[in-house]
């Protein structure tokens, strides 16, 4: 009896001993900290997600590595991790629900990544618990942006507050492409080629706090663009370094942004890129008179009478040029006397020239001539 007690006991031990073991595991590739909850899997060249992770895990970072699709169950076990940094993979593919595993994921970065193909649930996690999408230098064309916009809109996504997506070169946003996260309160779209903001662009952003537009291809804030920047409502926006057109059509924008340097944080710093005589000018300094809008009094007369001095020579042109039509219209019957008598002179002259190349052409003919001549 006492026997079979110790032996119970050994075994219970060494289930308690390969349990915590198990608990503790660190995958060969990674470094593991039960303390700080974290594990490191930095520059390993793995081909994907590695396997035994501890489940203590709370701080997960997989960087650097060729891990070229994420597929569903890749982070089996791991419902307590919270920050999720999958940068610098090399990620081409993620399938739906590759992140389903992590329930309690509030942070997911995937930027530095190649996303050529991204299905609809891919960014779907169960409750809805992720706070914050890094995507900054993540898709690998600009098509990749219509496969974001369908797996934000598949992603019950409704719970994020922070999105990035700066530096993808994206020439535009696909309509309502935000309208599936109405609790985002940061948007940052700089460093991208962006030229203008189409109607909807920013619809269901009713939360929204802060927009980062700044370092794109704008060269103007046309009127549809400014009534989407006022859909947002008292957000911080972020504008510089535009290449800016300071020409008439940016008046408009000027009194916009005057009225608006509350919300724009770095209007001190929006200038202009064109034309070369107001380069690096300051915009809120420029009113319509700097921009051609309006002319000063002498500028103003300079302008008038170049205008009216074109204006003078087109109808002095187009009165000489009435003035010829009118005299060819009373001359009529001369002028046609004159060509039928030109048309008469010139055949006499050819015919004239036929019968002498006839006669030098033809020896008989010249013998007879000469004969007829003695």
């Amino acid at each position: 009896m006492f026997r079979l007690a110790r032996r119970v006991a050994v075994c219970a031990l060494v289930l308690c001993a390969w349990s915590v073991r198990a608990a503790g595991a660190c995958p060969s590739a990674c470094e593991c900290s039960e303390a700080a909850q974290t594990v490191k899997c930095v520059s390993r060249e793995l081909r994907e997600v590695p396997r035994g992770i501890p489940g203590y895990a709370r701080n997960l970072f997989i960087l650097g590595n060729r891990i070229r699709r994420l597929a569903p169950g890749a982070f089996s076990g791991l419902e307590n991790v919270t920050n999720l940094s999958l940068s610098n993979n090399r990620i081409v593919e993620v399938e739906s629900h590759s992140f389903g595993a992590l329930r309690s994921l509030r942070s997911l970065d995937l930027s530095g990544n190649q996303l050529a193909l991204i299905h609809p649930e891919a960014l779907a996690v169960p409750g809805s618990p992720l706070r914050e999408l890094n995507l900054s230098r993540a898709l690998y064309n600009r098509s990749a942006a219509a496969d974001l916009a369908t797996a934000l809109r598949w992603g019950a996504l409704s719970g994020l507050q922070a999105l990035d997506l700066s530096a993808n070169r994206l020439l535009f946003l696909p309509a309502a492409m935000f309208a599936p996260l109405p609790a985002l309160r940061r948007l940052t779209l700089a460093n991208n080629s962006l030229l203008a903001l189409p109607n909807g662009s920013f619809l269901g952003l009713e939360a929204l706090e802060d927009l980062d537009l700044s370092l794109n291809g704008f060269r103007a804030f046309r009127r549809e663009a400014l009534r989407e920047l006022d859909r947002l409502g008292r957000a911080r926006l972020r504008l510089a370094h535009n290449p800016l057109a300071c020409v008439c059509g940016l008046e408009e924008f000027c009194a916009w942004l005057n009225a608006s340097l509350g919300r724009v944080q770095d209007g001190e710093r929006l200038a202009c890129s064109s034309p070369p005589e107001l380069r690096n000018a300051s915009l809120s300094a420029l009113g319509g008179r700097a921009l051609g809008c309006h002319g000063d009094g002498a500028g103003q007369g300079a302008g008038l009478a170049l205008q009216t001095s074109y204006v003078l020579l087109g109808l002095v042109l187009g009165l000489v040029g009435v003035l010829f039509l009118f005299v060819l219209y009373l001359n009529r019957h001369g002028i046609k006397k004159w060509a039928l008598e030109t048309r008469e002179a010139c055949r006499e002259v050819l015919e004239g020239y036929h019968y002498r190349y006839e006669i030098d052409s033809d020896p008989r003919l010249g013998q007879i001539c000469t004969s007829g001549d003695l």
